[in-house]
């Protein structure tokens, strides 16, 4: 049976079908043929042209609404009644129906690593693995108070964007002190008279259990921490000042440290774009994780600001913490800052950061920034304000 005897077989039932096409359709049908006939009598090949033109409008929304309702039925009916063996049928079937005309099936999601460029260049089908995490998202812009959080804001569906925090005009709550970690550099007339606070901020970075199994190491853990110490311009090595700075650090995270990085190289590109810095290629990584319990701060202060530093590039904070929150304060603030003398000094206006569960922040490096004091009632070591911190170096 050929393509057309088999559409032929079935022209009656699917003109009489009125979810194929309705009575007033079909009236309509016949009203334009007999329009047209009468309108290219003297021209034949006019005639059949338009003629040509309906028939093939009408066929495609009749195959449409065809395959709409009767879907793979209408399969099943032309192998019954086709005498042909069932490989030949099949084959003729789907010429019928492979043409444009038919709605064709999305194809399958391929399988693409998370926000890396689109190749041109077509990739090799990948076998299925096991299913990485969803990528972080990241909320929209909001304004957080110092007293408490705000209600936490919808997730969005589409990939993660970037949220700008709390920009506040109030004087900062700690003085400069003389103890800032930077110094003057050689080259002064490189860097910008004025910088202005930014960063990227992104929600739910990590997956619940790998959040889960950190904070339970963290905890076990606490034995191993010991007193935070500042990068002096003036020393090869840090010190303890507590007048500048105090909470505790770990600096072995085992196999966290692994999960925290691949995470972040993950998102990179998206938050040097959102930064607008360039690319760069990633020498050296220093990751460690603070605990700030009750009275615990640190004054202003830039990440790359001595000799020793210099290298360090990107700053990256994650926050965690036990559930519920035993802790208050710990904001993070980002200041606007100017140079003098070949310092960053504060501009009294800031981006504020409330530490929220499962979030990541990201900013230059030279930014000037401080954490506010933190307070907890219980003074326990499990109720402290956690951060999973480092730098890139470049």
């Amino acid at each position: 049976m050929t393509p057309k005897q088999i559409l032929d077989s079935f022209s009656e039932t699917l003109m009489r079908d009125e979810r194929i096409l309705s009575a007033q359709e079909r009236a309509l049908v016949a009203t334009l043929l007999q329009h047209a006939k009468a309108a290219t009598a003297a021209n034949p090949e006019t005639q059949e042209a338009v003629n040509a033109v309906i028939a093939s409008a009408v066929g495609e929304t009749v195959a449409h609404r065809a395959f709409a309702v009767l879907g793979g039925s209408i399969v099943e009916r032309i192998l019954e009644s086709n005498p042909l063996p069932l490989r030949e049928a099949a084959g003729k079937t789907a010429d019928i129906y492979a043409g444009p005309n038919v709605p064709k099936e999305p194809d399958p999601p391929g399988v693409r690593a998370p926000r890396k460029p689109l190749h041109d260049t077509p990739m090799a089908p990948t076998p299925p693995g096991p299913k990485e995490p969803d990528p972080p998202g990241a909320r929209p812009p909001h304004k957080p108070t110092r007293e408490a959080p705000l209600p936490p804001t919808p997730k969005e569906p589409d990939p993660p964007g970037v949220r700008a925090p709390l920009r506040e005009p109030d004087p900062p709550s700690h003085a400069i002190h003389t103890t800032v970690v930077s110094e003057p550099r050689v080259a002064v007339a490189e860097r910008p008279a004025v910088l202005p606070a930014k960063c990227v901020v992104l929600d739910e970075f990590l997956a619940p259990l790998e959040l889960a199994n950190l904070t339970r190491f963290i905890v076990e853990h606490e034995g191993d921490f010991h007193a935070s110490q500042v990068v002096s311009p003036h020393v090869d090595g840090g010190v303890v000042n507590y007048e500048h700075r105090r909470s505790r650090v770990l600096l072995d995270l085992a196999e966290h440290q692994d999960v925290m990085l691949k995470r972040i190289q993950s998102v990179l590109p998206l938050v040097l774009e959102k930064l607008g810095m360039e690319e760069f290629s990633i020498a050296d990584v220093e990751a460690q994780v603070t605990a700030s319990n009750d009275g615990d701060f640190f004054h202003f202060h830039s990440d790359n600001g001595s000799e020793r530093v210099a290298s360090r590039h990107l700053t990256f904070v994650y926050f965690f913490h036990r559930e519920p929150r035993q802790f208050e304060g710990g904001e993070l603030r980002i200041h606007d800052s100017r140079l003098k003398d070949g310092v960053y000094v504060s501009e009294n206006s800031y981006q504020a950061i409330l530490p929220e569960q499962n979030q990541i922040v990201f900013f230059p490096c030279e930014m000037l920034h401080e954490i506010t004091p933190v307070k907890c009632a219980s003074q326990l070591f499990a109720d402290s304000r956690f951060t999973l911190n480092g730098w890139l170096r470049r």
